[in-house]
């Protein structure tokens, strides 16, 4: 956001909702955890009330859209226009595929899955809404600095939580430390795109958000990042050379900070490490799951099909809730249908951040990418990508404006022109 923004007599409209629905899409995580460990529910219970949260929010941006219209005069990006966009349309192919498995599904509880995949549907239908009324790109950064604050209280949160034995945060059952690594580092890429779009800092969410993740000990998570960050520190010309030497030496300060902690979660991972966390149970869970998918190879096994599906694995019995792998995953859910649809889905959203010509916006963004296929390489989700649907979609519009600027081109938001989609 440029500075004279800040000055804007008037904030777009849908700005407070969209900060909302960020904080909410990070803080979800925890509903489960808290419903189980302080309420004392059942964990299914938290389950449903985490999606019941997700419609109700639907509910109140399409109520919030009927409000007022906008008047800063920006022209609204039509709908049809959005879901024209190549990342989009990927996306909804997704949704279609994995919708239409529910025909062929080796899912336990096909019900329960498919309510899981209705609100996968609410989540891109929700930043959609937000993001079709006036100044879209800054209803994107509002719901990024909504994130930023819900992450944040889930950094918070995680410091508060008893250590787990193996002396990481988290709680192994309901917000593991994967999941606690993960949202710090989504969360400091969303900070660093809104420095690079406006003149506030924010480094004190940083600074808490960094800590959480080397505290985390995600393994996967925090090399993915490490990699991610090289390239960003390489590749932006926007950071001075001196900033670069004080951020490669913090580094290096931060690491040895940790170092013995680093140690000391060593000698547990080699000694004591379970089924899921150890390199063999990793590839005991790849092994398995490629042998599942061979036998489909085509459409795959269908959504939700693996937990409890594929055997316990190990002496402790470590039930798979995933691939462990973010291609196999896909190939395992939705066959070769699968591994199509995540390399479209990537690759238009790659090529869209290319095209964005303010370079430093360019240069995380692809970090970013790299980031995801980094950790995709020894993680993944059940049921959406580790780049979450919602978040393509809030990308997508945020490269569909001419050069990712703040004011969009009348001419790219008529819903008849298809320029918008050609010039992707």
């Amino acid at each position: 956001m440029r500075a004279t923004q800040h000055n804007a007599p008037h904030a777009p409209q849908g700005t407070g909702m969209a900060v909302f629905a960020g904080a909410f899409f990070a803080l979800r995580i925890a509903i489960v955890l808290l419903c189980a460990r302080v309420l004392g529910l059942e964990p299914r219970t938290g389950a449903i009330l985490t999606i019941v949260a997700g419609i109700v929010l639907f509910a109140l941006v399409c109520f919030h859209s009927l409000g007022a219209p906008d008047t800063t005069g920006a022209p609204i990006l039509p709908t049809r226009a959005i879901l024209r966009l190549p990342a989009m349309r990927w996306v909804l192919l997704f949704l279609l595929v994995s919708g239409l498995s529910f025909a062929w599904t080796g899912s336990v509880a096909p019900s329960a899955s498919f309510v899981y995949w209705c609100a996968l549907i609410v989540d891109v239908a929700t930043v959609l809404l937000l993001l079709r009324g006036n100044s879209s790109t800054e209803t994107a950064q509002a719901l990024m600095r909504g994130f930023l604050y819900g992450s944040c209280a889930i950094a918070i949160l995680a410091w508060i939580m008893p250590i787990q034995s193996d002396l990481r945060l988290g709680d192994p059952d309901y917000l593991n430390t994967n999941q606690i690594g993960n949202l710090c580092a989504f969360a400091l890429f969303f900070a660093q795109y809104l420095e690079r779009s406006s003149s506030h800092k924010w480094t004190l969410a940083k600074t808490l958000l960094l800590l959480t993740l080397v505290r985390s000990l995600s393994k996967t998570t925090l090399v993915a990042f490490f990699l991610s960050q090289s390239y960003l520190l390489l590749r932006d010309n926007s950071i001075s050379h001196r900033k670069k030497i004080s951020l490669t030496l913090g580094a290096l300060a931060l690491a040895l900070a940790f170092w013995s902690l680093f140690a000391a979660y060593f000698d547990v991972y080699t000694n004591a490490g379970n089924q899921s966390e150890t390199l063999t149970g990793r590839t005991g869970i790849w092994a398995l799951a490629l042998e599942s998918a061979l036998t489909k190879p085509w459409l795959g096994n269908g959504f939700d099909a693996m937990w409890k599906v594929i055997p316990p694995l190990g002496i402790d019995r470590f039930e798979p809730r995933h691939a462990e792998n973010e291609l196999l995953q896909q190939f395992y859910a939705y066959g070769v249908a699968g591994i199509v649809l995540l390399a479209g889905i990537y690759s238009a959203l790659f090529r869209n951040f290319r095209r964005i010509s303010e370079r430093p916006q360019r240069i995380l963004l692809i970090s970013l990418m790299l980031f995801i296929l980094v950790r995709g390489l020894a993680e993944a989700e059940p049921f959406d990508l580790l780049l979450p649907l919602w978040s393509i979609a809030l990308f997508s519009v945020l490269a569909a404006r001419p050069n990712n600027a703040l004011e969009p081109a009348p001419h790219a938001l008529q819903p008849a022109n298809p320029a918008i989609v050609t010039s992707m």
